[in-house]
């Protein structure tokens, strides 16, 4: 039987060089994505935190925490509009379910 709604978390790293506004209106933009097709849980945001590596020649980076019920679809929608956003250093979306 296929899965209706899962539960999943996405964490993000935003650059840190973008400025309040701009940080404020990505978050913004994929609360949005999420509310469109899906249940927002909660969101966290981290702020400007030492990235392990660097990434780009930057060693900060704004996290972002977001859980959401939704249907398998939108993950994969929001993984695209991360990866094609040049703000976002790196996101990864996981799937809270259990087998």
């Amino acid at each position: 039987m296929a899965k209706i709604n899962g539960n999943y978390e996405v964490v993000y790293i935003l650059d840190p060089n973008l400025g309040e506004e701009a940080t404020a209106a990505l978050v913004e933009k994929f609360k949005a994505l999420v509310e469109s097709k899906g249940t927002l849980g909660e969101v966290n945001e981290w702020g400007k935190r030492r990235l392990a590596y660097p990434i780009n020649d930057l060693n900060e980076g704004y996290y972002v925490l977001m859980t959401f019920t939704a249907t398998p679809d939108l993950p994969a929608e929001l993984d695209r509009q991360l990866r094609i956003n040049d703000s976002v250093m790196r996101s990864i979306i996981v799937c809270n379910d259990e087998k």
